[in-house]
């Protein structure tokens, strides 16, 4: 690249985006490829739900510890975990002292990596350790060591976070966070661990009469909109737009065959897959 001196005298870097709009339609179509960089194509990221497993405590958790330490041996693995109901109690007490979301996302945060830390202490003597996010560049580091990489999900919007379209709760919690990981090395999966089968078109803890849904085309999901969903709507709209990952999985943790299952490349549960367009 060279330095070019326009009419008016400044300097600008020759390249294509030289004293261009960021904001320009066809520039951005220009920016698309069938090539985005892969820097960990066999890893797999999984999500332990807060609520649904990490707060059941000692008998769920300590059966998905052996299955994960059995696991890492065969299979690149980094376990990322969720805030559950602690971080709902933050959240309502935030809301009740009328925090914005970007705050309300920092105090989510930090209930998820209280799980992170509690999950990474138990697979210590297997070679868990805990890692932030700006740990994550060396994950090839740890992987090649031979160790279990544990991270909190929440992403790192903090204060930052977006305004919800709805009320304040923020609109990039867990699910998003272990999914734009997922996108941003490559990943080979990303599968959620949650308490449920998979997919329901209702809450069925609530609703008995909710219909399970085994497979389901991302957009058609969106397009459903239906009132109450068991993975977060920014994490859909994530997969909509995604250059590397390509699927989600959602299995049912409190089954002992499940996540070996879905690390085999089945659906024990629910896949919402994006539809390449022809």
């Amino acid at each position: 690249m060279a330095l070019e001196r326009d009419e008016s005298g400044r300097l600008h870097i020759d390249t294509p985006l030289m004293a261009e709009s960021l904001m320009d339609k066809a520039l951005l179509a220009d920016t698309e490829t069938d090539a985005v960089f892969r820097a960990l194509p066999n890893l797999n990221v999984i999500k332990l739900g807060g609520q649904s497993i990490i707060d059941r405590g000692r008998d769920v958790v300590l059966p998905l510890v052996e299955q994960i330490v059995e696991l890492h041996r065969e299979h690149q693995l980094l376990v990322t975990t969720g805030g559950g109901t602690r971080s709902r109690h933050v959240y309502h007490i935030g809301l009740d002292l009328g925090m914005p979301t970007g705050v309300l996302a920092k105090l989510g945060s930090s209930i998820s990596e209280q799980n992170a830390l509690m999950l990474s202490m138990l697979l210590a003597p297997y070679g868990g350790i805990k890692i932030g996010h700006d740990d994550l560049v060396k994950l090839p580091a740890y992987l090649a060591l031979g160790s279990i990489p544990v991270m909190h999900a929440m992403p790192p919007y903090g204060l930052w976070e977006e305004p919800p379209e709805r009320g304040r709760i923020p609109p990039h919690r867990t699910d998003s966070g272990v999914f734009l990981t997922a996108e941003v090395v490559g990943a080979k999966r990303c599968i959620l661990v949650k308490d449920e089968r998979g997919l329901y078109t209702g809450d069925p803890k609530k609703d008995p009469d909710a219909d399970f849904i085994p497979e389901i085309e991302v957009t058609e999901l969106l397009a459903m909109d239906l009132d109450d969903l068991a993975v977060e709507r920014s994490m859909l709209r994530a997969l909509v737009s995604a250059s590397s990952v390509r699927e989600v999985f959602i299995i049912n943790g409190r089954e002992p065959d499940t996540l070996a299952r879905a690390l085999a490349g089945e659906n024990p549960g629910t896949r919402i897959y994006r539809e390449d367009e022809a």
